[in-house]
């Protein structure tokens, strides 16, 4: 098989137009999910629910939250692990979830849970029991008869149920029925999830690894470890080298040789175009990272900087604050990557006051 040569241009469009950020915008909430593959649930709202961010930076003022809420409410999109899927990719994930914890020898975490579930398996029947007379219910309303504490020496230590429930939604006897607030709804997993048949373990693997690249459009074969949801695509696609990058990239063909048209765009600080750091700064070359943990001393963009992308470029920063108390959209700075055209920052500015639209807002700029 030959080895397609890129340029840095040509990766960024692949991933642009992979992620729906170009600008033919996706037709609805359903179809965007399905060709990302998911949507990261984020407490985090200085300007809007990251899952929210990510639907509206594609489909613009035709999104509004409540397409999200009903598309969970009618289980055409399911939420896993703090991950919202399309429903018939859950099949994708059974069969991994019936072998839990793992295939093989197991590493001493594993171990551990196992052996944790294994001591607390009556606690375990008695919330399956309780969840078939009553679910769905928050965990707080059911009760806490592990005769095993579990022990950490982070904020989890003896939070029995909740951590119980998650090592059930991992092994498929649980799920996520919808939500209260903040708080999920637990449920038996066979009247959340749909009955599709399961997926075999090797094949599951590898169909999501297509369709991740699909997702993503170019990524590495071998990326550094990502909690729930993966950023290497195995052997998906097609071999390819960036000039001026190293190594060996894996690119999806379908977006090989495409027209590109971009658009400029606001994005959660969770995009998935920005979310591997170094897929960004490889291919991008754009410094970013998601400052609300660090003194506000040591900010240099702020608390909850959205990075702008215009065309196949990431320009710049969104320093900006939802004050729903005051109705505005506080715009604090925009610190700008790049030096752009005033025809192009018109259309960045256009995109900022389309999302004090959309949040029903007043912008409030600088100075």
């Amino acid at each position: 098989m030959n080895v397609h040569e890129l340029s840095r241009a040509d990766a960024r469009r692949i991933a642009v137009r992979a992620q729906r950020l170009d600008r033919s915008r996706p037709a609805d909430l359903l179809d965007t999910v399905r060709r990302l593959t998911l949507l990261q649930l984020d407490p985090i709202a200085a300007v809007a629910p990251s899952a929210d961010l990510v639907a509206w930076s594609r489909l613009g003022m035709a999104y509004s939250p409540g397409m999200l809420d009903s598309a969970l409410e009618k289980r055409t999109l399911i939420e896993l692990r703090a991950i919202i899927r399309p429903s018939e990719d859950i099949a994708l994930y059974r069969a991994d979830m019936a072998d839990w914890p793992g295939r093989g020898d197991l590493r001493g975490g594993q171990k551990r849970e196992r052996d944790w579930v294994r001591a607390n398996d009556a606690c375990r029947r008695t919330i399956l029991d309780r969840l078939d007379r009553s679910g769905p219910v928050p965990s707080r309303e059911l009760p806490d008869t592990c005769a095993v504490p579990w022990a950490s020496t982070g904020w989890t230590n003896n939070r029995n149920v909740t951590r119980l429930l998650e090592f059930m939604l991992l092994r498929g006897e649980v799920a996520v029925a919808g939500r209260k607030g903040r708080q999920r709804l637990w449920d038996l997993a066979e009247r959340v999830y749909p009955a599709d048949p399961v997926v075999p373990a090797v094949e599951a693997a590898r169909v999501r690894a297509e369709r991740r690249l699909r997702a993503l459009g170019i990524a590495r074969a071998v990326a550094p470890e990502s909690p729930v949801e993966p950023m290497h695509v195995s052997e998906a696609g097609e071999p390819a080298v960036v000039e001026g990058v190293k190594g060996t990239w894996r690119v999806d063909p379908a977006y090989l040789g495409g027209a590109f048209e971009g658009r400029a765009a606001l994005l959660s600080p969770f995009d998935r175009l920005v979310h591997d750091r170094k897929r960004l700064a490889e291919l991008f070359e754009f410094e970013y990272q998601l400052e609300m943990y660090k003194p506000v001393a040591q900010r240099r963009w702020g608390y909850f900087a959205l990075p702008i992308l215009y065309g196949d470029r990431l320009v710049g920063k969104l320093d900006a604050t939802a004050d729903r108390k005051g109705g505005v959209l506080r715009v604090d700075a925009i610190h700008w990557d790049a030096d752009l055209g005033a025809e192009m920052v018109a259309e960045v500015n256009r995109e900022i006051e389309g999302l004090a639209q959309w949040l029903g807002l007043d912008l409030a700029l600088p100075g």
